[in-house]
Order: C-alpha cells, then sequence, then structure tokens
C-alpha cells in the first residue's frame, strides 16, 4: 500500500457540471459575470454541447437499472469473480520518448504504468483435444481458428459446431475476446517486407495464430478476430459493423460485416464481461463483478500521457490514496456497448459515470478518448500508449472527418507531442491523433508490491535514466492541453466573451475554482476560445 503525501490535486474534475451553459448552479459557486457578448462561433460551439444537458443531469446519484443481473454462480468457482480481468502481461517499463526504462520509483516521471502493477497472470492449459482452458476466468476456448470467414458465416456455423464432446459453443463477446490479449506483442503496422519471424502478436503461443497472407495480397497486420458484439450505431458512410480483435496490432476496431475474420468459439462462464456496478455516493462507482473501484468524475481536461500517469498516482480522494491509472483491459471493462453517441446521446459507458463532453474533429458534440498505463510498443518502439475511444473514434478519410471505428474501439496515441502534426489523422482510416487525452483513476486488483528498477525491453533498448522530482517539488505541474477538438462547455463558456490569452475561471465540483488562460481551440469547423486551466503549483 502506497502512502501519499497530503497535497492538494489541481485537476479538472466533470467540469461540465458546472458550466453556466446549462443553466445549472453548483451549490457554493457562482457563475463568473461575463461583460462581453459571445462570438458566433463560441455560440454555435455551446449549442452543440447543450445538447448534452439530459445525460449530464440524470448522471449524479443514479441507480443503475441498466446493468444486467448477475449469472448464477453454480458453474464458478466460490472464491472467483465471474468477471476476473486477466493482466495484460507487459513486463517492461518505457518513457514517452520511445525508449525503455527500468520501471521508475515513486515521485519520478512516467511512474505508475501498467508493468509496475501486477494483477491476474495469464495462465491457460491446452487440454490436448483442441480446447485451451484459461485457468483466469474459467471460459474455455477452440485452440486454432482455421481458415478465415466472414461475420455471417461465423454466426451460422455457429449452432453445429462442435469440439471435445461439447455442443454448446458460441461466439465471443468482445469482452470474452479481449481477455485474451496480451500488451507483449509488438505492433507491425507500416512495416516494411514480409518477414514476420522477428515479430510477437498480442496473443498467447497456446493458441494458433496466424500474420495476414501477403501472397494472397493481405497485409501483415490482417489477423482480425470475430466477435459476437456489433456496433449499435454504424461507421464510416453508414456501414453496419462489428468489432473484432486484431490480435496482429493490438487493436479493438469496427470492422464491416463482410469482411473476413479469423473465428474461435467459446464456451463457459456465461457472466464474463457482465458488470455489477454500484454508486458509493461519495464519488466513486464499485464493479462488485471485477473488484474494482473508480473515480466517478474523469480529469475534467486532456493530459499528455506522464500527466495521466501523475494525476491518478497523486489523488487522494474519498479516502483512498492508492489510486492510479487502468491497464487497457481494465479500462476496457467499463465500455458499455450498448451505448454510443449517435443512438442514445452519451458515451459508451453506464450513466453511474460522469464524462466531460467535448466537441470533436468533426464539431460535433462527442466525448474524449482516455489513456491507459499501457504502451503500445510499435515495431520496436515505446512511444505509443493504448487509450479507448467512450465517445466517436474518429478518423480523417475522403476529406472529411467520420467515425471510422466506433465507440469502444481501442487504439493507440503518441505519449506526447503536438496533435497539430496531424491534420489529417493516422494510419489507412486517418485515426485522430489527439494525444492529450482524458484520464479515469481506479483503485483494488492488483497487488500491493509495486515493480521498480527492473530489467529493460531487450527489444526496444535503454535510454538516459529518469530524472527524480527532487525534495520540496510537490505535484509537479501537468502540461496545459493543446487543445485539438476537445475543449468542455465549463471551458468555452468561461471565455464567452473574452480575447486568447485572457485570464479566465471556471468552478469544479471538487476543487473549487480553476484558474487558466483562454486559448484558441481548432477543429475542422470552429474556431473557439477555451479556457485551459494553469495546474502548474
Amino acid at each position: 500500500m502506497r502512502i501519499h503525501k497530503c497535497i492538494p490535486i489541481l485537476a479538472i474534475v466533470i467540469a461540465s457540471l458546472a458550466c453556466s451553459v446549462f443553466q445549472k448552479a453548483i451549490p457554493g459557486t457562482e457563475a463568473s459575470p461575463q461583460t462581453q457578448p459571445a462570438t458566433e462561433e463560441q455560440s454555435a460551439a455551446l449549442q452543440i454541447l447543450e445538447s448534452i444537458t439530459p445525460e449530464i443531469e440524470s448522471a449524479p446519484g443514479a441507480t443503475s437499472t441498466e446493468t444486467p443481473p448477475s449469472p448464477t454462480a453454480e458453474a464458478l468457482p466460490a472464491d472467483l469473480p465471474y468477471y476476473p480481468i486477466v493482466d495484460t502481461g507487459q513486463v517492461y517499463c518505457y518513457d514517452d520518448s520511445g525508449s525503455s526504462q527500468p520501471c521508475p520509483t515513486q515521485g519520478q516521471p512516467f511512474f505508475g504504468q501498467d508493468a509496475q502493477y501486477s494483477g491476474n497472470a495469464p495462465s491457460y492449459t491446452d487440454n490436448g483435444d483442441g480446447v485451451i482452458n484459461d485457468n483466469v476466468t474459467g471460459l474455455m476456448w477452440q485452440k486454432d481458428p482455421g481458415p478465415k470467414m466472414t461475420y455471417a458465416q461465423a454466426v451460422a456455423s455457429e449452432e453445429s459446431f462442435d469440439l471435445a464432446g461439447y455442443d454448446d459453443w458460441r461466439l465471443p463477446t468482445i469482452k470474452e475476446l479481449y481477455s485474451l490479449i496480451l500488451f507483449s506483442g509488438v505492433d507491425p503496422s507500416g512495416m516494411q517486407g514480409t518477414d514476420t519471424s522477428g515479430l510477437a502478436p498480442f496473443i498467447d503461443e497456446a493458441f494458433a495464430f496466424e500474420y495476414g497472407d501477403t501472397a494472397a495480397g493481405e497485409r501483415i497486420i490482417d489477423s482480425q478476430w470475430a466477435t459476437s458484439t456489433k456496433y449499435v450505431s454504424t461507421t464510416m458512410r453508414g456501414d453496419e459493423t462489428d468489432f473484432g480483435v486484431n490480435f496482429a496490432d493490438g487493436r479493438i476496431k469496427g470492422y464491416p460485416a463482410d469482411k473476413l475474420f479469423f473465428v474461435i468459439y467459446v464456451r463457459g462462464n456465461l457472466g464474463y464481461g457482465v458488470n455489477d456496478f454500484v454508486d458509493n455516493q461519495d464519488g466513486t462507482i464499485t464493479d462488485n463483478a471485477t473488484k474494482l473501484t473508480w473515480t466517478q468524475n474523469d480529469s475534467g481536461v486532456g493530459l499528455v500521457w506522464k500527466d495521466a500517469l501523475n494525476y491518478c498516482e497523486r489523488l487522494d480522494y474519498a479516502g483512498i490514496s492508492n489510486w492510479r491509472l487502468p491497464n487497457i483491459k481494465e479500462l476496457h471493462s467499463i465500455v458499455d456497448y450498448t451505448r454510443s453517441p449517435d443512438t442514445t446521446d452519451s458515451a459508451a459507458i453506464n450513466p453511474l459515470f460522469n464524462v466531460t463532453p467535448s466537441i470533436n474533429e468533426a464539431g460535433q458534440m462527442d466525448y474524449p478518448f482516455f489513456w491507459s498505463s499501457t504502451t503500445h510498443v510499435n515495431q520496436k518502439s515505446g512511444t505509443g500508449a493504448a487509450y479507448i475511444s467512450f465517445g466517436r473514434a474518429l478518423g480523417y478519410m475522403n476529406g472529411q472527418w467520420m467515425d471510422v471505428h466506433g465507440a469502444g474501439a481501442q487504439r493507440s496515441d503518441p505519449k506526447s507531442g503536438n496533435p497539430t502534426q496531424w491534420p489529417s489523422g493516422r494510419g489507412p482510416q486517418g485515426d485522430a491523433i489527439r494525444i492529450y487525452n482524458y484520464a479515469r483513476c481506479v483503485s483494488g486488483g492488483v497487488s500491493d508490491e509495486i515493480l521498480t528498477g527492473g530489467d529493460v525491453d531487450p527489444n526496444v533498448g535503454a535510454g538516459t535514466g529518469l530524472p527524480g522530482a527532487g525534495p520540496g517539488q510537490g505535484l509537479p505541474g501537468l502540461t496545459p492541453s493543446i487543445p485539438q477538438g476537445a475543449p468542455s462547455p465549463a471551458a468555452i463558456n468561461a471565455c464567452a466573451g473574452l480575447s486568447a490569452g485572457a485570464a479566465c475561471s471556471f468552478a469544479a465540483p471538487l476543487i473549487g475554482t480553476v484558474n487558466g488562460n483562454c486559448l484558441e481551440v481548432q477543429t475542422q469547423v470552429l474556431s473557439v476560445l477555451a479556457c485551459m486551466p494553469d495546474v502548474i503549483p
């Protein structure tokens, strides 16, 4: 158990609830008087954001009416929760330059990343009959997917599939299949040549795995595996979309229904992936299924990866001091695939959670990407980290921004840098690059022992070491966000009638008045001022 010093937490927490655009006052705070009218662009942005008022107002104190009932425990070990999260398998630490480093100690930059916390170690048993047992989740898996098939073929074959004497196999949900992903893999995206011998897939060697068949015109990364989870909205230009896991490049994306997938079937533990959220009425949410406790509010402002780690590590809230940034599989556990901005006017998460709204690159009301503590190693470099899109997973294609992969997609962003360097996104679908993503902190579910020091990733290499924070420095300052289409309504409203560079402030429910300066926010269709907080202590 870590012991934190008592220090003020200078962060933005669901600032949207304090925004006067909703005409909803927070007890004990007053909106700053506005002496000048808002610009037309400012008004347009606020009008877009007003549409989320019902979602924001219904979140505090809501009851978990949408959570499915817990399954019976007859088929589960008595001492095992029905939704145990398998650890990511990441064992090395990284900085934001691409280097692997000995794992830092508390107070050093990059402390609190995935490899430093150990959870349920992956454990598989090959039964020798074409079936793999997952000893953590209780799920049983088909070992070899065989030839690729379409989603329709996968569904049609499910009924007649028989293996090892069992006939109750099913196409896995996205949460069941994602339980198999391991972040000891290396993403070969953009790789030159066809030799895959030096690569490592994002799945355990117990399973049969193939990269894409380059001789047949496929890319090396074309190893997408099908799930039964369909996107409740559509992607691209209204395409019906199925979620899949890519075990070649380590991502979840929504894919067109006629795509060819690898397919493995699963059986057992029907409760896997079913959340059991409880509002603790103190600003925290506990999932009794995973035994994890979450902050009900998010960081309220975009942060580079290093600062997202620091934000959660320094948090002391609701009587809990051992908050941390979740690893990517923990973060994925709270995605609600029955929700999306286009179908429920909400983020893809249970309404018990508060999510700061934003305006995306297309000028739409949307919700942020959220950082995980997990590094996404790409071609022997650790410059990226994995995130979940709780709003639209935008990409720039055919001259416009659109939802290309669906709310609930898992992709990766550079850990630092300037997002304006990617005005048209990155990759084949022009994935939006934000870099300044949001944070939601978690507690529980890991060993009290925190890994420090140790080896570096031999495939990535070591850098020059991590500087210490030094005595008396307190909380290191968080880097102010370079806005890239993700301002909150409170931040926009605080700069109504002001000019760029002007001092501004707004109220945050947990920390009171937040001060900052008005900076210009650029999107494809809007140019507005937003109050970016000065959080250097």
